[in-house]
């Protein structure tokens, strides 16, 4: 069983509910734009991915000086613990495993808070007390994967102002926020935090997980220097590049996303539940449950992939993670659980 998600290619997967991309599948001016960009592939990339950089400032109405783009998040994430020279971090956990693999890459003394399932996994104001002076960042996702659960903006204000005052770096990962609606983001608050790193993907929104493409979002100019320092030369693709410009186009496509997880979430939640399973609260395009019996490897037999989430820190047998995906395949899932 792998780290993450979406391991079709060592399995027989009819349907994969273990990667939690938009259930509406690549816009078509996306894909067109992927054909386009064959044509470019015989000289470098923009190094300085000029027309991105534009497409996106225009479309988050940001300075264009505040963002850089890298292979998704996850190169991303890599170039932030080596730009800071992490030493310390706190990561609350379960949550993302790249946070911890990023920390592990310098070798930083890692403090994981434990969220109960208790309280739903939620962050609580106890997370505090392991945010000391010598803490150097500070890795939170929200809405957090695997569970989906939200934190509210005020409560992400509130652990912003703490760590500002420690001098600790918030490292706030929204890579599914667009499912929530763009209103529950912290992106108007980045002028006011330089200790916080926004990051972003394109990734999930627009189901284009093979394509590779993450930005992230910050004030800080000494800071930005130092991790732009440790991202690779060419990091973008011109598959990258041309797509993700077609990408900030697609208002219409995320407003629509919007309403079509919301409506899919609740017909699968309401069906997971009927069938006895207990199902955690998300806000995301996903859903962690509960269930006594093997549900991974029944449900592997009939070509269906979900997510065993026993590998995610702080969580055990028993809790598995499916992405909402259309009715038809939703429907499919429920008959076979």
């Amino acid at each position: 069983m792998g780290i993450h998600g979406g391991d079709v290619y060592r399995n027989y997967v009819d349907i994969d509910f273990s990667t939690n991309v938009n259930p509406l599948g690549m816009p078509d001016a996306v894909r067109a734009a992927l054909y386009k960009a064959i044509q470019t592939c015989g000289r470098y990339p923009d190094i300085q991915s000029e027309k991105l950089r534009k497409a996106v400032s225009k479309l988050l109405a940001v300075p264009e000086d505040d963002l850089l783009f890298g292979n998704g998040a996850s190169e991303l994430f890599m170039a932030i613990v080596h730009g800071i020279k992490v030493k310390k971090a706190v990561i609350p956990v379960p949550s993302f495993y790249g946070y911890e693999y990023a920390a592990k890459a310098v070798e930083s003394k890692i403090i994981y808070y434990e969220m109960n399932k208790k309280n739903g996994f939620c962050l609580t104001d106890d997370c505090y007390r392991v945010l000391t002076d010598d803490v150097d960042v500070l890795f939170i996702a929200n809405p957090n994967n695997p569970i989906g659960n939200l934190l509210s903006r005020e409560a992400v204000k509130s652990l912003l102002r703490y760590c500002r005052d420690k001098g600790i770096y918030v490292v706030l990962d929204e890579c599914f926020i667009e499912f929530c609606g763009n209103h529950f983001s912290m992106l108007s608050e980045t002028e006011e935090f330089d200790n916080l790193i926004l990051v972003r993907a394109f990734t999930k929104i627009f189901s284009i997980p093979g394509v590779r493409l993450g930005y992230l979002l910050c004030k800080n100019q000494s800071l930005r220097t130092k991790i732009a320092s440790q991202l690779p030369e060419w990091n973008l693709s011109c598959f990258a590049q041309e797509a993700g410009c077609i990408c900030a186009e697609q208002t219409e496509y995320v407003i629509k996303t919007v309403e079509y997880t919301r409506k899919e979430r609740n017909f699968l939640e309401d069906g997971l539940k009927r069938k006895g399973f207990q199902v955690f609260p998300s806000m995301a395009n996903f859903i962690m449950i509960y269930s006594e019996s093997p549900l991974y490897e029944s449900l592997l037999e009939k070509g269906i992939l979900i997510r065993d989430c026993r590998n995610f820190r702080g969580l055990g047998r028993g809790f598995y993670r499916i992405a909402v995906k259309s009715r038809k395949e939703n429907e499919l899932l429920l008959e076979n659980m």
